[in-house]
């Protein structure tokens, strides 16, 4: 599985000639409020996809580039923490490229890698208090707040209430 894709874009797996537009996203004071700080240094980002790689031919985590349908990269997200049945995603970053219903087809070519490729039954995942457009989407997907602490809300969601969400969207924007 290289890629897999929706109606307007796909995801595809990160390579190390993505290490600049990583950089760019993650550099960018628009885009990365909530986001950890990273290293300017492009050398030091294309060692880290090189080790990232590794993990990735052990099923460790996936790390994907969000491309238009036309081929322009718009964004990042990535896979990780995999548990029993429940994985976690995050660095989902979508720049002024993206289409109009990225953030939606992206979340759910999340699922479908997680869900039907991986075979997890359920997603767990964090987000920082004050990316309030962030914590919207995912309740307003049927996401389930577990926890917080002073940085982080914790949220789960199971893969039947995102076949829900997808069956409402199906023939409209996937």
């Amino acid at each position: 599985m290289r890629s897999i894709s929706s109606k307007s874009i796909l995801i595809r797996l990160v390579e190390e000639e993505d290490a600049e537009f990583i950089l760019s996203l993650r550099l960018s004071e628009n885009l990365n409020t909530f986001l950890s700080k990273v290293d300017s240094d492009i050398n030091g980002q294309r060692l880290w996809i090189r080790d990232y790689k590794k993990d990735e031919a052990e099923s460790r985590q996936f790390y994907f580039i969000i491309e238009r349908l036309d081929g322009v990269p718009c964004g990042t997200v990535r896979l990780y923490d995999f548990r029993n049945d429940s994985f976690s995603w995050g660095s989902w970053i979508l720049n002024e490229d993206k289409t109009r219903y990225s953030a939606i087809e992206s979340a759910f070519l999340v699922y479908k890698f997680g869900f039907d490729v991986l075979g997890f039954n359920k997603s767990h995942f964090e987000v920082m208090k004050g990316n309030d457009r962030v914590i919207a989407f995912h309740e307003k997907m049927g996401a389930v707040k577990l926890n917080e602490d002073a940085t982080n809300i914790y949220f789960e969601i199971q893969k039947d209430q995102i076949e829900i969400e997808r069956h409402k969207f199906q023939g409209k924007i996937l």
